[in-house]
């Protein structure tokens, strides 16, 4: 998957008007449904013409099997356990472009504004997993905090944290190691302060490739602080206050100004 696509995903539902819950018109304007225990996916009927209606079944029930096996781990990881129903919806790649590709200044395969919206497809690849995960975060925190506005590192670094973790991949690899550190060595890495705003949408896409990675990587530093179920315990936590600094402090004993400068410090 083309890394990319993965910094448009939250911000583009700031800038979409249309209510929560609402479908747009497919290629044929019509929409498929199929439902699970905790999702409900509409899926363009157009999209059958390319994966077969036996095939494009298959792929919906492989999507939500996908979809409630995130659920599952977001309950594990971070605790977090949306009581209502997600709509996910998945569109036929043409629709979803002409669509959207106003609102937004990279190509997306999906984001999230009160529905899951994806870029139409006929399998699960690891590509298509980490959107569909990726963008549970952001409704799973959505539902559990509806009025309170996450500042966008903390945002995504959930997001961003989650969809590596339930690949498999537990830290920061080499190669994004070195691209933080080169950061810190020319003064480009940002400060929090100014990554705390609601979204990423006015970076271009060299900043906000920096800015994606390095609240990942301030997310991941906080779980190695005390292990990786102190994210579990702050993520909670967080959902039932909504007082950042003071349930930073709880849980990783240190303010946040502190626990940055120990991030930084770590980059070499």
């Amino acid at each position: 998957m083309n890394k990319h696509t993965v910094f448009v995903w939250a911000w583009l539902g700031f800038l979409l008007s249309a209510p929560a819950g609402a479908l747009d018109r497919g290629a044929d304007g019509e929409f498929g449904q199929r439902s699970s225990a905790h999702f409900e996916l509409y899926q363009d009927v157009a999209i059958d013409r390319a994966g077969g209606i036996h095939g494009t079944r298959q792929f919906e029930q492989q999507v939500l099997a996908e979809l409630e096996r995130g659920y599952d781990q977001l309950d594990a990881y971070l605790g977090l356990r949306p009581g209502r129903k997600i709509e996910v919806v998945i569109y036929d790649p043409d629709v979803f472009d002409q669509q959207f590709a106003g609102a937004f200044r990279f190509s997306a395969a999906g984001f999230y504004h009160g529905v899951i919206r994806i870029r139409g497809a006929t399998t699960l690849d690891v590509g298509l997993s980490r959107v569909l995960h990726h963008e549970l975060v952001h409704a799973a925190l959505d539902a559990a905090a509806p009025s309170y506005v996450l500042p966008a590192w903390l945002n995504e670094g959930f997001a961003e944290w989650f969809e590596a973790r339930t690949q498999g991949k537990r830290h920061l690899d080499g190669y994004e190691l070195a691209m933080l550190s080169s950061a810190k060595s020319n003064g480009a890495l940002f400060s929090l302060a100014s990554l705390s705003t609601p979204s990423f949408g006015h970076l271009n896409q060299a900043a906000a490739h920096l800015a994606y990675l390095q609240s990942y990587g301030m997310v991941e530093f906080l779980g190695n602080q005390r292990g990786e179920r102190s994210l579990r315990e702050f993520c909670d936590r967080l959902m039932r206050t909504r007082n950042l600094a003071r349930s930073i402090q709880h849980v990783f004993r240190a303010d946040l100004e502190t626990l940055e400068a120990r991030f930084v410090a770590e980059l070499g």
